[in-house]
């Protein structure tokens, strides 16, 4: 029954007149994009650009100050880098000559000991005022700090505090 009321309902119905349509060629599919090889790459950039250097790279450019005391795990430094220890005293050495600059060193040094303090900020210059606009002090302070037999470690620091213009100083312990 339900069969015959269809065709009553449909009875008077007449098909179309044939359209005149075009066949799409169907274009090839695009090659597939490997979005995980471009987030690693992506990754790897960023990292590269703004992960501080390590110490065997720090120490064959010669370029930033870098240093651990012998014995130490390269962890320490890593830590020293990432900011693992809060900066508790700094010192700038903006406008002194090397013999002001390295008593101010000593002092600072001698200062922060007694006041049990572990990690500083040392602000050395970029040496844009000096001649041949070389950082003076930048190398001074190298030797001056590795001779100290309370520096375990030190480094450039982030940007944020000053960059090729300052070093993140870690003291022993007392």
């Amino acid at each position: 029954m339900a069969d015959e009321e269809f065709l009553n309902a449909v009875a008077d119905v007449r098909p179309l007149k044939a359209v005149r349509r075009a066949t799409l060629r169907r274009a090839p599919p695009p090659a597939p994009v490997a979005i995980h090889s471009q987030r690693d790459e992506a990754a790897a950039l960023f990292e590269s650009i703004n992960t501080p250097l390590s110490l065997a790279d720090a120490l064959d450019t010669g370029e930033a100050l870098v240093y651990l005391r012998a014995g130490l795990s390269p962890q320490v430094l890593k830590r020293l880098q990432r900011g693992y220890w809060v900066v508790q005293a700094h010192l700038d050495l903006h406008g002194l000559n090397r013999w002001q600059a390295a008593l101010a060193v000593v002092e600072f040094l001698r200062e922060a000991r007694r006041r049990h303090v572990r990690c500083l900020r040392i602000v050395h210059g970029k040496g844009l005022g000096s001649p041949n606009r070389e950082p003076v002090l930048k190398s001074k302070l190298r030797h001056w700090l590795t001779l100290r037999e309370e520096v375990l470690a030190y480094c450039q620091a982030p940007n944020h505090e000053g960059g090729s213009g300052a070093i993140l100083v870690l003291l022993r312990a007392t």
